[in-house]
């Protein structure tokens, strides 16, 4: 019988710029304090690039970082797919500026939006050629920055998001239990409403009453979205695992998107998932919607959480409404 070609997870590189804005800072920006940031979404800090900094920058920053890891040149790259909501611009798309920059001459590829669910479906849509046969090697990159798309008046949105960028190469597991084992996705476009950038598209292009308007920013119905997320993050967990005849206590690490601190919390007790082999970082970065679990993966690592021969549980939810999650087993 055939062994499945299956991917995994060689090299991973990562940015954040050096501007630490504190919950303090904001508390002289907007009516908010620490307290109250803290309260509600465990946010104690979070990173800002500096004003026209573009999210190929911090992207490139990661991405030298993994091919230094990993010992390879930009041109063995066969495939980078781009996760964003804040592309450089429209077109031509941010995976192209980055192929052009890194001389990644042998590539091609595409972006992926699907908000905060952007790493983890830019990772599976990256499996599939890693699985097929098609590639060897292909660079997923999860980089936004954020701050391009806040209302600087809005207390609701300004306090949550960081920005940054995380990348991971995939290639060929020479041993069919490590990588990624199996995912699962979903879209439910009716929550579409309660988390949007409304301006800029084709429904409402840019003109003077769009800035006006404020439609350039994110807009958010916090409630709405805290509930669904909390119910979906766990109804998939619980799913996987149940799937695969596993149990909370089976996952080596649980590495969320990094919205806020109580959806992880709710869903790891939820699931039975031991409190320490949840990875948290939001505290310090905040959420940088595409980047959160490059960043969560690097720092899982740093402190020794997550370990060659892990099960690890990767779980998502973000605009659109878009949700899924990943399981793999740690191949470095």
């Amino acid at each position: 019988m055939s062994i499945r070609r299956r991917a995994k997870i060689t090299a991973l590189g990562r940015y954040v710029p050096p501007r630490v804005v504190s919950n303090h800072e904001l508390a002289e920006m907007v009516d908010t304090s620490h307290q109250w940031i803290v309260e509600r979404t465990g946010i104690h800090e979070r990173r800002w690039v500096e004003k026209g900094t573009p999210a190929s920058e911090l992207a490139l920053k990661a991405i030298d970082q993994l091919l230094k890891q990993r010992g390879i040149e930009a041109d063995e790259i066969e495939l980078i797919i781009v996760a964003t909501v804040t592309p450089d611009m429209f077109f031509p798309s941010t995976a192209c500026v980055i192929q052009d920059k890194i001389r990644a001459t042998r590539a091609w590829g595409f972006d992926i939006s699907a908000a905060c669910s952007s790493f983890i479906y830019a990772l599976t849509t990256g499996a599939q050629f890693i699985e097929s046969g098609h590639h060897d090697k292909v660079l997923i990159v999860g980089t936004d920055v954020m701050t391009s798309i806040l209302n600087p008046d809005d207390r609701a949105t300004l306090i949550l998001f960081g920005d940054g960028a995380g990348a991971v190469l995939l290639e060929p597991s020479e041993d069919d239990e490590y990588g990624i084992l199996d995912y699962y996705h979903e879209i439910d476009g009716s929550g579409g409403e309660h988390l949007n950038m409304p301006g800029g598209g084709s429904l409402h292009p840019s003109t003077h009453e769009t800035v006006e308007k404020k439609m350039h920013y994110v807009h958010q119905h916090g409630p709405a979205v805290f509930k669904f997320a909390v119910r979906k993050m766990e109804e998939l967990s619980r799913n996987m695992l149940e799937k695969h005849d596993l149990t909370g206590a089976d996952i080596g690490a649980f590495i969320a998107h990094q919205a806020n601190m109580r959806i992880i919390d709710a869903t790891a007790e939820k699931v039975g998932l031991i409190p320490e082999k949840v990875i948290k970082n939001i505290h310090k970065y905040g959420n940088t919607t595409a980047a959160t679990i490059p960043l969560a993966i690097g720092d899982a690592i740093d402190d020794g959480k997550l370990k060659k021969g892990d099960l690890v549980l990767f779980a998502a939810v973000g605009a659109g409404f878009t949700s899924g999650v990943v399981l793999a087993r740690w191949a470095y």
